[in-house]
Order: structure tokens, then C-alpha cells, then sequence
């Protein structure tokens, strides 16, 4: 197998493990009757994920960096079958909230692990088209994860699907042990050197915006599937298909970024995707049961959002080129936190208002988002004029 191959492979299994994480969100409802919890509490196992990645794989990444990377691989791996096992077998609630830590550890370590390594086997010139393979097989499961664990979930049982990625990343592990080179580690960087970059205001600014717009998101997308069912009652026998269809839009999202980022620059790209978030969210609190258009401004929510993701990305790298890495790495923490909290946040709102009513509160987080990119360059109108 050529390194082609391997970096295709490792995208493979990004797209497994990603579904770890948000092959939920499609059967969130059934896992709360199952479990016995309200809808609210069951979304706070999106929050206990998120956390256990933004929190456990970076110390997790520091302590073992002496390790050859092929071994920080199977390690991640196993890590998430444990996770899938205890998914499997352990039984009450608290105990799917601990399983759920250990798949967001697991996922995590196996991502940036990933994209370290596809950097590395990638042919000179080549090492960001590799990278971007392992993101599109993560992101892919958002698109295909979400309806694919709906269909499961509606045809057999939830828990299937876990019983499917358990088989198939267990194949993975022997995959990765036979074909992936032995690679050494990247020097290990202290935590408290990768936190001083939160001192930069700049950096620590932008970093707050990338944790509103994702608590944002959180609250609608971790939450998708009681809302479209209260939104649209009719056509809950249709949800997979409405699933995939707004999945394909943060396809689309993933790469408008980066080409409106070259036309017309980072920032304005950025405050125009957080405007149509915005727009749409106010708008789409207004529309409930009219099918079509509900459809339509979710996928334009959904293309906003995604747009916004990888140009942040690009928009960190130019503040601080020097340590991408550390940046891109405390980027996706933040993202994980804005996770976490969103899914928090939602689920108060379900218990104490409606679920109808988290797009109202999605609408409020990015637009403190875009206030917050505003104020950090002083003046409104410079970040529009900005093609930075």
C-alpha cells in the first residue's frame, strides 16, 4: 500500500470515529427513551464528548509525544473501543455519560494524531491537500453519520450502529498496526507554552468568536431532530433524507470558505457567514411548519456555519504562522467547548421554554460572535473594509 493509500485509510477511519460523535445527534430522541431521560438530558452526552476532546486530548498529546505515532494511533483506537464497549454493555445513563468521555478522548487523540501523520507520508507540495482528506473524511460525518445512524436507529435499535463502528474500527486497529510507517512524535510543546497564546489578544479574541458561533451551532445541530419533529410533525417519516440533505450544505460550507476567502478576503468572509447565520436563525423562528422553507434556510444556516470553519482556520494560521499548530490545536478545542456548552445551553432551553426556541438563542450567540470580531478591531467598518 502506497502512502496515497494510507493517507486515504486514515481518512477512512476519521470518518468513523467522527461518527463516534455526531451519529447521535440523528437518534438523540430515541436515546432518551431507551435511557429513560428527557430529550435535554440526553443532548448533555454531546456535551460530555465535546469536553472529553477539548480537555483530555491535548494533556493526553503532551504526556505521550516521546511515543512513535503509529503507537499514538492504536492507542487512540483502542481508547474508542473501550468506549464502544461500554456503550454497549454498561448500563444506566451515568455510566453512557462516562462511555461518551471516553469516545471524545479517543477521537480526539485519533484526529490531530491523523493529520500529523498525513502531513508526513504526503509527497512534498502535497502535505495540505493530505490534511484536507482526513478533515473531509471527519467532516463526512456529519453529512452521512447523522442519517445513517437515523435509518439505523429507526429500523433496528440505536445501539446498532455502535455495534457497527465497534466492528469496523476494530478492523482499523489491525489496518493501522500492519500498513501505517513507524513515525516519530513532534517535540512535545508544555501546555502552559500553548496557553500563553491566549494572553495575545488577538489570538484569545478570535478564539472567542470561534466558541460563540459553535455554541451557536450546537444548539441547533445537537438538538436537529426534536426540532425538526416540532417544526415540521408531518415529516418525521422523511427525517434521514432531511438529515442528509443538510448535511450535504456543510459540504458545500467546507468548500465556499475557502474559496470567498480568496475572493473576497478572510474577514469579510467571516462576518458575512456569521451575518446569514444570523438572518436565518431570526428567520427560521418565524416559519415553523412550512416545510420547504424551513428546509431551505437550515441548509443556508448549515452552508454559513461551514463556510465559517475552515476560514477561521486560515484566519489563526495569519495571526500566528509561526505556531499553526498550536493555534489550529486551541482552535479546535474551542470549537469542542462551544460544543459542550451549546448542547448545555440547549438543553435548559428545551426544559425550561421549547425546543422551537433554540434558534432564537442560536441567533443571539453568533451575534455576539460578530460584536466580538467587530470590537477587536476597533472600529465596525474596518473589518468590513478588511480583506485580510
Amino acid at each position: 500500500m502506497n502512502n496515497t493509500w494510507k493517507i486515504y485509510l486514515l481518512a477512512l477511519i476519521s470518518f468513523l470515529v467522527g461518527t463516534t460523535q455526531f451519529g447521535i445527534v440523528g437518534m438523540l430522541d430515541q436515546i432518551a427513551a431507551s435511557a429513560g431521560v428527557s430529550v435535554a438530558a440526553a443532548g448533555q452526552l454531546i456535551t460530555v464528548f465535546a469536553l472529553g476532546n477539548a480537555i483530555g486530548t491535548p494533556i493526553v498529546i503532551i504526556a505521550t509525544a516521546k511515543m512513535n505515532q503509529r503507537k499514538q494511533l492504536l492507542m487512540a483506537l483502542i481508547i474508542i473501543l473501550i468506549g464502544i464497549a461500554s456503550t454497549l454493555s454498561l448500563p444506566g445513563f451515568a455510566l453512557l455519560m462516562a462511555s461518551r468521555v471516553v469516545l471524545g478522548l479517543g477521537t480526539g487523540i485519533f484526529v490531530v494524531t491523523a493529520y500529523s501523520l498525513a502531513s508526513k507520508m504526503a509527497s512534498p507540495g502535497r502535505q495540505g491537500s493530505a490534511m484536507s482528506n482526513v478533515a473531509m473524511g471527519f467532516s463526512s460525518s456529519l453529512v452521512f453519520g447523522v442519517p445513517i445512524g437515523r435509518m439505523i436507529a429507526a429500523t433496528y435499535d440505536w445501539k446498532t450502529i455502535f455495534w457497527g463502528i465497534g466492528f469496523l474500527c476494530l478492523l482499523a486497529t489491525f489496518l493501522v498496526a500492519r500498513t501505517i510507517p513507524v513515525m516519530e512524535g513532534e517535540a512535545s510543546v508544555p501546555l502552559s507554552q500553548r496557553l500563553a497564546f491566549l494572553k495575545q489578544p488577538r489570538i484569545a479574541i478570535t478564539l472567542g468568536v470561534t466558541f460563540f458561533v459553535f455554541i451557536g451551532f450546537s444548539l441547533v445541530d445537537t438538538y436537529i431532530t426534536p426540532f425538526l419533529a416540532a417544526a415540521m410533525p408531518t415529516m418525521e417519516d422523511h427525517m434521514s433524507v432531511i438529515l442528509l440533505i443538510l448535511g450535504v450544505g456543510s459540504l458545500i460550507g467546507s468548500r465556499l470558505g475557502g474559496f470567498l476567502a480568496d475572493r473576497i478576503g478572510i474577514k469579510r468572509t467571516l462576518f458575512c457567514s456569521m451575518a446569514v447565520q444570523a438572518l436565518v436563525l431570526v428567520l427560521q423562528s418565524t416559519v415553523s411548519g412550512w416545510i420547504v422553507v424551513t428546509i431551505v434556510l437550515l441548509m443556508l444556516w448549515e452552508i454559513a456555519v461551514w463556510t465559517f470553519g475552515p476560514t477561521q482556520n486560515f484566519n489563526l494560521v495569519s495571526l500566528a504562522p509561526e505556531a499553526s499548530s498550536i493555534v489550529l490545536s486551541l482552535n479546535s478545542s474551542f470549537v469542542q467547548l462551544g460544543f459542550a456548552a451549546g448542547a448545555g445551553i440547549g438543553g435548559l432551553a428545551i426544559g425550561d421554554l421549547s425546543v422551537l426556541a433554540i434558534t432564537w438563542i442560536s441567533a443571539v450567540s453568533v451575534i455576539v460572535a460578530a460584536a466580538v470580531a467587530l470590537l477587536s478591531l476597533g472600529r465596525g467598518s474596518s473589518f468590513v473594509r478588511s480583506r485580510g
